[in-house]
């Protein structure tokens, strides 16, 4: 894994914070009767106009894979990640949704446009190209069912407990241990384990890989100042296996079971962790 400079860290944190209200503003937009495919034209909207481009557009994890055709991944109930947006793909009362989305900015010289739910950010020059920052979350459509909603809840509390075992000294095993145990002392639930967080920055996807189960592989891993990482802990309510979905994109539950994905982008500290993809009030959220 790559050590981000200063300047890097800087762009980063820019960045972060706007794909952080960039999701705030979205959340707002998924109401039941909307397709994924709208959502994700309203995401793209926003990405380019705070002056960054979407980074899962046309991406290809490689050279046989098919590029992916929208700005999110957009999740619908049993889908865990990569779900294609679809003007099929109908949000309904009851259903839970993982918006996943990632940025590269800067993409130019310019400064953010001033919008209601985006704050106008001081212009940063890109050198080259900007810095990716990456982020999910899972909402409720409408009424849902109440072991559902505690699903969510376990879900974005072991992203935090994760993130909590994130400073200098610690290894990426750690980070797995905190997730699998806060998972496992709320229930019986379905850690996804062919599925894993992973280094960001200077691309989407960097080393190293962070499971959201303990690896005692990953112990020799350490942490240090200037490592940047996409913690995702993925989370069923039934079993842990995954199959491939119908749309060619998406990667399902095997038996079906809705899943819950929450994500963060986290840069390592001298002291511990800077969150830096929140969103706005996201501390007043409530599942």
């Amino acid at each position: 894994m790559l050590i981000k400079n200063k300047e890097e860290i800087k762009k980063l944190k820019a960045g972060g914070k706007i794909l952080g209200q960039i999701l705030a503003e979205l959340c707002q937009y998924c109401v039941a009767n909307k397709n994924t495919w709208e959502i994700d034209k309203k995401a793209e909207e926003l990405i380019l106009k705070a002056g960054g481009k979407p980074a899962f557009k046309n991406y290809q994890g490689s050279q046989d894979d098919k590029p992916f055709p929208g700005t999110i991944c957009a999740c619908i109930n049993q889908q865990i990640v990569h779900a294609a947006p679809s003007k099929k793909a109908i949000l309904r009362n009851g259903d839970i949704f993982t918006i996943d989305i990632g940025m590269e900015w800067p993409v130019a010289v310019e400064t953010a446009t001033s919008q209601k739910s985006i704050k106008s950010l001081k212009s940063i020059k890109s050198e080259g190209r900007g810095m990716f920052t990456d982020t999910a979350i899972t909402i409720a459509i409408g009424d849902v069912d109440p072991k559902i909603k505690e699903l969510m809840r376990v879900t974005k509390q072991a992203l935090e407990e994760g993130i909590k075992a994130i400073k200098p000294g610690n290894s990426v095993a750690d980070i797995g241990k905190a997730i699998e145990t806060c998972v496992n002392n709320q229930g019986k639930y379905g850690i996804i384990r062919e599925l894993v967080g992973h280094g960001v920055g200077h691309s989407v996807h960097e080393d190293p890989i962070i499971p959201n189960y303990y690896d005692k592989k990953l112990e020799s891993f350490i942490l240090k100042p200037g490592m940047v990482l996409a913690l995702e802990p993925m989370i069923a309510l039934g079993y842990w296996k995954v199959k491939d979905g119908l749309d060619g994109f998406s990667i399902d539950t095997a038996d079906g079971s809705v899943c819950a994905h929450f994500e963060h982008t986290v840069v390592v500290t001298e002291k511990g962790c800077d969150v830096i993809t929140r969103r706005p009030n996201e501390d007043k959220e409530v599942i």
